[in-house]
């Protein structure tokens, strides 16, 4: 039997195929807008909660800022024939094409789109440890900060932990950013050496080097045996997948991200294709493609390409994707555009100060944006 014939109208409603989606992040909720245009499946988005999330605007969030737009799945999806079901998946039985969920109730699929994302890993830093990794932990900080004057101590020096340190120390809480690596050290010389400025500007105390190795109430404890004394721990380093695919049985890398061809199908179970962070993708020279919102789109767009090449029963073309650049806001009047080569390595070509902010801003509303108009190119 080929793969047409197994998915075509397996559990379809008058020989339409039902492809479901799980998960309602950037790549999800994008991948079921460009089904339900690409083809004429019908389509389940299948969420924990009934609104979108802006995960990268958490850390504004965070540090006080105005609460970003979270608009209803129901009126993002008005019009386009997409159902929405604001539900838990969990179990996933691959054999049965057949989902578990919270409620007790199931849900069958022919084609199924995993893409559950991440989450804050909290093994990673023992203790009282914050996150921004969802909308329920950004809240939680901005009320903790919100009680009074507080020292803050922010672990892992990526462009997370960036955003979060200087938006918190120009929002007026003394800030100390502490990195295993150098500052920076992912970026080009000219991009580091602004981001350090940036830091010293606003006030951030920055330990690189340094290893935290658990938190509590006081502050952090380093492995070079020192502490940082701090009211409130964040931390934005080690994230993790749901188990949901590993427990279901689909082939997984160690972390527990589903392993996908050049297409982002499942390697063992080809009628599961997953996008986002928690697919393990490449690009085309198998160099393995990073979490972020940046690889998350365009694997959304290519899961709704291959998707309709299968139901055409024709072989997909592979995922086509190169960087271009990695952006970061440093504060609400500073940010730094760092230029890269397509495998991601930094050029030496950045764009600071306020043009560099404004630019982070136009890509953080195209985000959103193309949540509604999933025909909008999303990579190079």
């Amino acid at each position: 039997m080929s793969m047409l014939q197994a998915v075509t109208g397996a559990h379809g409603t008058g020989g339409r195929s039902h492809v479901v989606v799980l998960g309602g992040g950037y790549a999800g909720q994008l991948a079921a807008q460009a089904l339900a245009v690409r083809t004429d499946a019908r389509v389940t988005l299948v969420n924990d909660g009934d609104r979108f999330v802006q995960r990268v605007r958490l850390h504004e969030t965070a540090a006080g800022g105005s609460e970003p737009a979270a608009p209803r799945f129901t009126d993002l999806l008005a019009g386009t024939g997409v159902t929405f079901l604001d539900d838990r998946v969990e179990d996933l039985d691959p054999a049965t094409r057949r989902l578990g969920l919270r409620d007790g109730g199931s849900l069958d699929y022919d084609l199924l789109v995993y893409a559950l994302g991440s989450h804050a890993d909290p093994t990673v830093l023992p203790g009282p440890v914050h996150d921004v990794s969802t909308a329920g932990g950004a809240a939680a900080l901005r009320d903790r900060l919100a009680a009074g004057p507080t020292t803050v101590a922010v672990v892992g020096g990526g462009l997370t932990g960036l955003e979060l340190a200087t938006e918190l120390a120009e929002a007026g809480h003394p800030t100390t950013l502490v990195t295993a690596e150098g500052l920076g050290a992912d970026l080009s010389p000219r991009g580091g050496r602004h981001v350090r400025a940036v830091c010293d500007r606003l006030g951030v105390t920055v330990l690189d080097g340094r290893r935290a190795l658990a938190a509590d109430d006081a502050g952090l404890s380093l492995d070079d045996g020192s502490r940082v004394p701090a009211d409130v721990v964040v931390g934005t380093v080690g994230f993790a997948v749901p188990d949901l695919a590993r427990r279901a049985g689909l082939a997984v890398d160690p972390s527990g991200r589903v392993l996908v061809d050049t297409a982002l199908r499942s390697t063992s179970h080809p009628d599961v294709l997953a996008v986002g962070d928690a697919a393990a993708a490449t690009r085309p020279d198998g160099q393995p493609l990073r979490m972020a919102c940046a690889t998350g789109l365009p694997q959304a767009q290519q899961a709704a390409r291959t998707v309709a090449s299968v139901l055409a029963g024709t072989e997909p073309a592979p995922l086509r994707f190169r960087y271009a650049l990695r952006c970061v806001s440093l504060g609400r009047r500073d940010g730094l555009v760092q230029f890269v080569h397509a495998d991601d390595s930094p050029r030496d070509l950045v764009v600071t100060g306020r043009v560099a902010a404004a630019v982070k801003e136009a890509i953080v509303v195209n985000a959103l944006r193309v949540q509604r108009h999933p025909r909008i190119p999303t990579s190079a």
